[in-house]
């Protein structure tokens, strides 16, 4: 089936980029740290070649923190201690704020504990799953999240949108990068739908079923359906057992009670479980250094299947992905996404890069 996409402008340098989205949050009162730290986080997935999780989303974000749905402020509260767990109340905060906070306490409490996990509920979307686990994996520790989101795919054998992507990440130090997964249990991660929509774009058979439970390939079809979970029943018991780790665990919304963030004017509900492991309190920070290059080793010297020139890690791609684009002069956005980033700046009177 033949596809139309919409064209792009010139490539423009990410920190232009990073400094246009906190000028827009800074207007709709976020505080200059944390509207760094969410310019930032999006930008990036757009670097690393994600640009369904990227500045795609600011419009949502800003249009949430209008109504209220979600505050401009994140001030979470303490709602349980034990030492090495923690668990706080984001109340309605941003999701990047919030989860950025409770990947730096789980890190801390694994200094000194050996392991730390930290959990908040009634957060939001926070973008990129990597984005948090790969910086604390930069400080050496062995990182994981998990998270449950608003429901996209219907429980094996469903048709109706019943439980989310419910995405997860881990990652781990390797020299100067990290080894790091990042993926939703659905075929494909919601934004990229939204995605293929803007630009006009079919999606692979596949991915989703459209309102009455037919296979589609029409992005808006898809979004008025239902995703397809990843690996048959697998991806659906996943996703269940993640929402069970974070919603029901945590005491915070699950299934349907969950709310998306291009949903503008209903608060989120989200929970989010952070788990911070450090190696040093099981060996040295060698031995774990040495075990993983001989698993790369192994892994990068494996026979080549037929049409495939490299192995790639966890992580590789994204990392090709961001020292690419940087080469070529910066980022490429399609023009549906300028023209969400014009109407922004024009309220906000800032300048596009």
């Amino acid at each position: 089936m033949s596809t139309t996409t919409t064209s792009s402008r010139a490539r423009t340098d990410a920190e232009r980029w990073i400094e246009f989205a906190a000028s827009v949050l800074r207007f709709h009162g976020v505080p200059d740290a944390d509207a760094n730290l969410v310019a930032g986080s999006l930008v990036q997935a757009d670097l690393w070649g994600h640009q369904s999780h990227g500045l795609l989303r600011l419009p949502w974000y800003v249009a949430r923190l209008r109504t209220g749905a979600m505050k401009a402020k994140s001030e979470p509260s303490v709602v349980a201690d034990t030492g090495g767990m923690l668990l706080l109340d984001g109340d309605d905060g941003i999701g990047q704020v919030l989860t950025d906070r409770i990947a730096r306490e789980a890190a801390d409490r694994a200094r000194t504990n050996g392991i730390g996990a930290v959990g908040v509920r009634n957060s939001n979307h926070f973008g990129m799953a990597m984005y948090y686990t790969r910086r604390i994996a930069a400080e050496g520790f062995a990182a994981m999240l998990y998270t449950n989101a608003s429901p996209a795919m219907a429980p094996w054998g469903g048709r109706e949108k019943r439980i989310g992507t419910n995405p997860w990440s881990m990652a781990a130090p390797y020299g100067d990068s990290q080894i790091a997964l990042d993926i939703a249990n659905t075929a494909v991660a919601r934004g990229k739908i939204y995605l293929a929509d803007q630009r006009r774009e079919d999606i692979p058979d596949g991915w989703a079923l459209d309102a009455e439970g037919r296979r589609t390939t029409n992005a808006a079809e898809a979004i008025n359906g239902v995703i397809l979970p990843m690996a048959g029943h697998k991806g659906y018991a996943i996703s269940l057992m993640m929402d069970i780790f974070t919603g029901a665990l945590l005491g915070g919304a699950v299934g349907t009670d969950i709310h998306g963030p291009y949903e503008a004017d209903k608060k989120s509900g989200t929970s989010h479980l952070f788990i911070a492991v450090d190696p040093r309190a099981l060996g040295t920070a060698e031995e774990f250094d040495a075990r993983i290059a001989e698993l790369v080793g192994q892994m990068h010297s494996t026979p080549l299947a037929h049409g495939h020139d490299q192995v790639f890690l966890p992580g590789e791609i994204e990392d090709h992905n961001a020292a690419t684009t940087i080469r070529l002069g910066g980022i490429e956005y399609p023009e549906q996404t300028w023209k969400d980033m014009e109407e922004l700046g024009s309220e906000a009177s800032v300048d596009l890069p």
